[in-house]
């Protein structure tokens, strides 16, 4: 089939190159023009594991290309999937300008039936906004073309998101056209041979299910890391609780990893903007509010571990950070927990030096040179000199550290674990006080 995408950005490229791997004749547009040299070129402007090589394989064979002549695109493809950003406005509520500029070029061009689908994140009610950008545009050209207008949230896990597409756990397509539902599950019948993952509904209640799963999982972490504060204080030990209650079938292991707070480019976003969303319709969003409110205080709990070790003490003091990236495999910092660290440890007069696998390009780009910010080539060399280590993103080449050598090399023996990856008790056996999540401090042996 013939399947345009406007957006390059992380979920356009996965969606894009993923419906091309499968034989489909894909056009992705994007208004930067950049972007698209630089995807032309075979490079990538974004690090996910994967997606490199397939975009290179689906370009040398023919399946994929990228322009940024959207007439063309509007032209090429039955399924023009909308997958452009829905940035946070100023009150938290998902700011739509890219996606109804989308639907209004669509409607612009579009001289045959189209098939939009709306693949960003997007309040409940957006098909309807869509909709009306298509038929105003046409409007003023004085044309009347049939279109449909279909909700397919993504849920694609950074780090995994070509796996989370391939194989996924459910297709949800809205739309109240029978005919539509059928032209999508055509679409996407390659990655649902093995039993039916497609679930059809109303167009509102797909808009929806993307805010409720991304709000569920993000109640989880806040609840878990609620309870690691409380369990801290009582003298338990949260790792072994979480062992108890994940194994109840009912709670699961899942998203119950106690740790310094959750970032990335969706569940704050989007607990945020549900939280508009009911406010806007008069009602209060308690529980909602919670789970953010816990997680801006948690993001500030290894900070404050630090200073209380430091007894309040940390101008010029030097402090390493292993991890930068919101979480593993990915370079995205937004709304990283590190984001949070490195400005507190600063605003104290404190020195940062710090080692990510893949985010020290992002983390240059954001902060870019100053003073108080050495980014290293390696994980020990972030030691050289340093006070304390603090580990915020669970690289698994962070877990399993040279104890010793981390001793040996700062100058307080101390190590901040803020997400549980490591043995307090090796640690301590190694020297080092180890400060983590939610567990009683394991002093040197």
């Amino acid at each position: 089939m013939d399947v345009t995408v406007f957006g390059s950005g992380y979920v356009g490229l996965v969606t894009g190159v993923c419906l091309a791997e499968v034989g489909n004749n894909v056009l992705c547009i994007d208004i930067d023009p950049k972007k698209i040299d630089l995807l032309n070129s075979g490079g990538v402007p974004i690090h996910e594991p994967g997606l490199e090589e397939l975009i290179k394989s689906n370009r040398e064979a023919g399946r994929m290309h990228f322009s940024t002549d959207a007439e063309a695109g509007v032209k090429h493809g039955l399924f023009q999937f909308i997958a452009v950003g829905t940035p946070p406005d100023e009150d938290g509520s998902a700011d739509l300008q890219y996606v109804l500029a989308v639907a209004r070029t669509i409607g612009q061009h579009m001289d045959s039936y189209r098939i939009l689908v709306d693949k960003s994140t997007v309040p409940v009610g957006t098909a309807d906004k869509v909709a009306a950008a298509v038929r105003e545009t046409q409007a003023a050209r004085g044309v009347s073309v049939e279109f449909d207008v279909v909700s397919n949230p993504e849920f694609l896990k950074e780090g995994a998101a070509i796996d989370d597409f391939m194989r996924p756990d459910r297709i949800i397509v809205g739309t109240d056209n029978p005919r539509t539902a059928e032209l999508l599950r055509a679409l996407y019948a390659p990655f649902n041979r093995n039993r039916d993952r497609l679930m059809t509904m109303d167009v509102r209640s797909a808009e929806f299910t993307k805010y409720a799963a991304n709000a569920m999982l993000a109640t989880k972490i806040s609840f878990m890391n609620e309870l690691s504060n409380i369990a801290e204080a009582v003298g338990a030990d949260i790792e072994r609780v979480r062992i108890g209650i994940g194994s109840d079938p009912r709670i699961g292991y899942q998203f119950i990893y106690p740790g310094c707070g959750y970032g990335g480019s969706c569940f704050p976003k989007d607990v945020r903007a549900l939280e508009q969303t009911a406010r806007g319709l008069g009602y209060e969003p308690q529980l909602l509010h919670a789970v953010e409110a816990v997680n801006f205080r948690q993001k500030a709990l290894l900070f404050n571990k630090i200073s209380h070790y430091f007894n309040r003490e940390l101008a010029g003091r030097v402090i390493a950070i292993w991890g930068l990236a919101f979480k593993p495999n990915t370079d995205d910092m937004r709304e990283a927990s590190s984001r949070v660290l490195m400005e507190l440890l600063w605003a104290a007069g404190a020195k940062v030096q710090a080692f990510d696998p893949v985010a020290m390009d992002e983390t240059q780009r954001i902060y870019g040179d100053r003073p108080d910010l050495q980014l290293v080539d390696d994980a020990m060399s972030a030691l050289d000199g340093a006070d304390a280590l603090v580990i915020v993103t669970e690289w698994s080449q962070f877990r399993s550290p040279n104890f010793a050598a981390i001793k040996n090399a700062l100058k307080a023996p101390v190590l901040f674990d803020g997400r549980n990856i490591l043995d307090g008790h090796l640690a301590a056996a190694a020297g080092l006080t180890y400060i983590s999540i939610g567990r009683v401090p394991r002093l040197p042996d």
